[in-house]
């Protein structure tokens, strides 16, 4: 309750003009009563978490993963599946911390979250992963497509000017096919359970 009080009103720090100020964090997204602050986003990207954006805009990339993040875990705790295991969390947070090195503390410190908070946010990466994986994760395409992804896709497998032979890249053409259509697959049922959920983009 603390944090959505906060969140709804503005905080700001008063500069030496009077009427200026600088607001330091506000709400970007609510998903289904769920909030998603300015702050979130920072820090996500700055540990690594989400993708970062590429140009002028820092803010809607990032804001979109967290967005499809908070309805895939909505589906992640309605099935409930099991926690991962420690160890597994444990050297997920490790790459985390190795990642952005001595600023990790800092990171935390300027978003207003704990390790705890972390590890949580962390284990629930894993958690959705796992449920991705066993929804989504079988797949196997058959013989006449990998042919025709090999074919369609000839740039992909030439090396030096020269298209290698279906028979050597097999298992690569098999893995990056996999690869799109599972990624196809998934947007499209994150596009649906955008479509059915409550989710609304403020200005910014």
């Amino acid at each position: 309750m603390t944090r959505i009080l906060g969140a709804l009103i503005a905080t700001v720090i008063a500069l030496p003009a009077p009427s200026r100020a600088e607001i330091i964090d506000r709400i970007l997204a609510v998903v289904d009563g769920a909030i998603i602050m300015r702050s979130d986003v920072i820090m996500t990207v700055r540990l690594g978490l989400v993708p970062g954006a590429a140009g002028s805009d820092q803010i809607s990339a990032p804001l979109e993963a967290l967005i499809e993040r908070r309805l895939i875990l909505e589906e992640v705790d309605r099935y409930a599946p099991p926690d991962p295991p420690e160890a597994e969390t444990d050297r997920r947070l490790a790459d985390v911390r190795a990642r952005v090195g001595g600023q990790l503390d800092a990171v935390l410190v300027e978003s207003g979250i704990s390790l705890d908070q972390l590890r949580r946010h962390v284990r629930d990466d894993l958690r959705m992963e796992a449920y991705l994986q066993q929804r989504f994760g079988t797949m196997q395409p058959s013989d006449d497509e990998i042919a025709r992804y090999y074919r369609d896709h000839p740039a992909a497998f030439t090396r030096n000017g020269v298209l290698a032979p279906l028979a050597d890249v097999r298992e690569v053409v098999s893995g990056e096919l996999v690869a799109a259509r599972r990624s196809t697959t998934i947007q499209d049922w994150i596009t649906g359970l955008r479509r059915r959920a409550n989710v609304n983009v403020l200005p910014r």
